[in-house]
């Protein structure tokens, strides 16, 4: 352990990392009157959570790492106070095609009907669509309620279900349910893109990692419905910090723990020239992180598979299928995402290569707020588009090289659908391979949920012991919980993790401790 010159410091609760899920944990354990402090090795908090302006000289900040919300429950903003403004886009998505594009509009009206008619000939797809995602719904409406108490178990959700939704999304391969169901491959990969974001897999992978991703991205407060921060991903971090502060959190920026041990009535925590001492640790960084810190033996690393990309563009391009640009970006722009494509992206990547055809998708946070533009540039047509690359996995991706190579594809893969190449539109541009997001925020293999997603629920035969099992934010140590992405239900910007790990404690205090 780092040696110190004074004795260690002493508080009730360290939280080692400062992103979104900690300053949660942190708050409700303030306000329940314990002594915090939040340890973050950068200059600011919020992890992956923030905005930053990355082009030089550019009045932009941009949601750099993670940019939309939706598993963040309502009743956390609520019991926070936090003045958060999430709005809604009129176009759930856009595909484009040769020769037309696929709309899906939130609101689902006469433009998506003629969309699929156009794209298949018929309404068969749209209707088998719309049962689908009914179903899906069923499924959204019982988990949500669940994700802020103790884990249901499995058959308390399962008994609320029709058994072929639930068979389609936690029994089989999600890729059977989506062939079985859709007849045509580029709404076959619409579908499916939702269980790809951050989980380099096959939609047929017989481990079912895809089928949890699928499920967290649908499930957000009952409606699965992704909403767009206003000011930008920091606004969502400045408020927690606000709320922390206020609660009388102590969060110390560019203090980076190096070691910590963990004890059956207490944990230390050490870094360059300081020590702390309190009752309990509570981890916001990823598993494989903590097991450093903790000397424990190293589990496998995790790897990230997608590709960021963040453009300002002086104004949106026009595109070949004729439809308003505003509409077609303000959602999900699907890039070589049919089916076919997707699952010869993963094949070629699996096999070590960079796939020969980009495969992601983009959105545009300036259509539905202009607020993260400086004034004069906000007057303008400026607008600022993300991309997220999908099957580029960490060990594929091991230079720059291998970055300017998946940046060309994406550039040739929007071309391809544009009136006019994009690039003469670009006035800032920056992109992050997984070694580079690990490198900016110690995320192993850059993997944007700390590792595998996981059930959000008990599996047969599963007791839990001790509250941190109860909550699913347990380690091998009683004094120390996953309150981050790598909690049991975890992953993507929610507070879930924080707020279970939080709970927990109180929970453990109640009880009188670990025993």
């Amino acid at each position: 352990m780092t040696s110190t010159s004074t004795a260690p410091e002493r508080h009730d609760i360290v939280i080692v990392g400062g992103g979104h899920n900690a300053l949660v944990a942190s708050i409700y354990l303030a306000r329940a009157g314990k002594d915090v402090l939040v340890l973050e090795r950068l200059p600011h908090v919020g992890g992956a959570a923030i905005s930053a302006r990355p082009f030089d000289g550019i009045d932009a900040r941009l949601s750099r790492f993670s940019y939309l919300v939706s598993l963040m429950p309502q009743q956390l903003i609520d019991e926070l106070g936090l003045q958060l403004e999430l709005r809604s886009r009129d176009t759930a998505s856009y595909t484009p095609y040769d020769g037309g594009g696929l709309l899906v509009e939130t609101a689902e009206g006469p433009a998506t009907e003629e969309s699929f008619r156009a794209l298949t000939g018929n309404d068969d797809e749209l209707a088998a669509w719309r049962r689908f995602y009914a179903e899906v719904g069923t499924v959204a409406e019982a988990l949500a309620p669940t994700l802020l108490s103790p884990l249901p178990h499995i058959g308390e959700i399962r008994d609320r279900v029709e058994m072929a939704i639930w068979t389609d999304l936690v029994d089989e391969p999600l890729g059977t349910a989506i062939e079985r169901r859709f007849s045509n491959d580029l709404v076959r990969g619409v579908v499916g893109t939702d269980a790809l974001i951050g989980t380099f897999a096959s939609l047929h992978d017989r481990t079912l990692v895809q089928n949890r991703c699928f499920l967290y991205h649908l499930i957000g407060n009952g409606t699965g419905e992704w909403r767009v921060p206003v000011g930008g991903m920091g606004a969502v971090t400045g408020e927690l910090e606000r709320v922390a502060r206020e609660a009388g959190v102590q969060i110390r920026t560019d203090t980076a723990a190096t070691a910590a041990t963990a004890t059956e009535s207490g944990v230390t925590v050490a870094g360059d020239g300081f020590a702390v001492e309190a009752d309990w640790l509570l981890s916001g960084v990823a598993p494989y992180v903590l097991a450093g810190l903790l000397g424990d033996p190293l589990p496998p690393k995790p790897s990230g598979s997608q590709f960021k990309i963040n453009l300002l563009v002086s104004r949106l391009p026009r595109l070949r299928s004729g439809i308003d640009p505003a509409v077609a970006f303000a959602g999900t722009f699907h890039l070589g995402e049919s089916m076919t494509e997707l699952e010869d992206a993963y094949a070629q990547a699996a096999a070590g290569a960079l796939p020969s055809r980009a495969a992601g998708e983009l959105y545009c946070h300036t259509l539905t707020d202009r607020s993260i533009l400086g004034p004069d540039l906000a007057a303008t047509d400026a607008q600022t588009l993300t991309y997220f690359g999908l099957h580029t996995p960490y060990e594929v991706m091991s230079d720059e090289a291998a970055g300017r190579a998946a940046y060309a594809q994406f550039v040739a893969a929007l071309d391809e659908h544009l009136a006019e190449p994009i690039e003469p539109l670009i006035r800032g541009v920056e992109h992050r391979t997984p070694a580079q997001v690990e490198e900016a925020l110690a995320m192993p293999g850059g993997h944007i949920f700390h590792g595998d997603l996981q059930w959000p629920w008990l599996e047969e035969g599963e007791r839990p012991r001790h509250p941190s099992e109860k909550w699913g934010v347990a380690t091998g140590s009683p004094r120390v919980l996953v309150c981050g992405s790598g909690a049991r239900r975890g992953g993507a910007v929610s507070g879930i993790g924080g707020h279970n790990a939080a709970h927990a404690v109180l929970d453990y205090e109640q009880a009188g401790g670990p025993c």
